[in-house]
This record gives C-alpha cells, structure tokens and sequence, in this order.
C-alpha cells in the first residue's frame, strides 16, 4: 500500500484535531482561572504531547528522516487506524462540546466552573482522555514508522497515567461530595469497565 494514503490521512486528522481544539482555546483563555496546578510536570506532559503531535507531521513532511524507521504500510492496520482515528475525532469533538467554557488544556478550574455530568459525560469522566488515546492508536496503526508512528501513543499514555489522578483530586477539593457521587456513577474511560 501507497504510504501517501498515510500521510494524506496523517495531514488531515492533524487539521481536524486542530480545528477543533482552537475555538475551544481561544475562548478557554478568556476565563479567569479560580485555581490552577499548573506547574513543573504539567509542562514536561504538555510539551511531551505537542513534540508527539508534531513528530508524524515531521514524518509526513521529511519522510527521508525518519526512512530508517519505516516499515510497509498494510490495509487492514490502515483501515482500522483511520476507524480510530475517526472515532477519536468524534469523540474529541463532542467533549469539547459538552464541556464548553469548563475546558482547559491544563489542570484548572474555572471561575463559574461547573461539574458537567450531561451528554458524554454522563457515562465517562474522561471521554477526552479516551478520544486522545483512540486518536494515537490510529495514528501509530496508519503511519507505517516505528518512531513517529507510536509516538502519540506512548505521550498520551503516560500523559493519561500522570494527570487523571491530580484531576479527580482537583474535582474532589472543588465540588465535593457531588464529584464523589458523579464518581460513584461512572467510569472512568470505558463505559462498564473502568
């Protein structure tokens, strides 16, 4: 298989995930901050997460790079990648559309922040982690690499293990035994599991 089909699908969820997120950050910057954990290992996952973003766009880009690391790009991995891929995009959307002006890319609350509890967040508390970790799934099966491939992958997952801690405990110190009972009723980041 062409591996242009990965850079063409590559290129274009990159687009997408961007064309979400923006309106999202543009209007997230114009909320005063109540309380924010900002700090040293907020930094290093952040920064972590956008050279992982950016790597496959370098892939993409300047493919000779990063050649020693390619490996030929087969249908069934692409076909399931860019389901994953479409998923995560979906998912990333109506999370940050059910959040509204509660979002953040970092750990704060809002003024004003309410605990939303409706629409996806009605089953999961963490359905944005969830669509990340689908959208870096579908990245590493549709970019035939071994470094820029996984690499989303491997940011988000540790992004994921270090922050919903510190962001279930954030939720708990500001909402109490509301957090508690919304905790009670659902997941984590699958639906009936965990």
């Amino acid at each position: 298989m062409n591996p242009a089909y990965a850079k063409v699908m590559i290129i274009a969820s990159s687009v997408a995930l961007i064309a979400i997120r923006a309106p999202h950050g543009r209007r997230s910057r114009s909320m005063p901050v109540a309380t924010s954990r900002w700090g040293g290992l907020e930094i290093a996952l952040l920064t972590l997460a956008w050279l992982a973003f950016f790597l496959p766009l370098f892939w993409a880009a300047a493919p000779r790079r990063l050649a020693f690391a390619d490996y030929p790009l087969h249908p069934i991995p692409f076909f399931i990648g860019t389901l994953c891929l479409a998923l995560g995009l979906c998912l990333f959307y109506r999370s940050h559309a059910d959040l509204g002006t509660n979002w953040s890319a970092t750990l704060q609350v809002r003024e004003n922040h309410r605990l939303i509890t409706h629409g996806i967040y009605r089953r999961l508390r963490h359905p944005m982690y969830l669509a990340l970790l689908l959208y870096a799934v579908g990245q590493a099966l549709v970019l035939p690499n071994w470094v820029a491939g996984p690499s989303c992958a491997a940011a988000m997952a540790l992004l994921v293990a270090l922050r919903i801690g510190p962001e279930e405990q954030m939720m708990v110190e500001t909402f109490g035994q509301e957090y508690e009972g919304y905790r009670a009723t659902t997941k984590r980041l699958v639906p009936g599991v965990w």
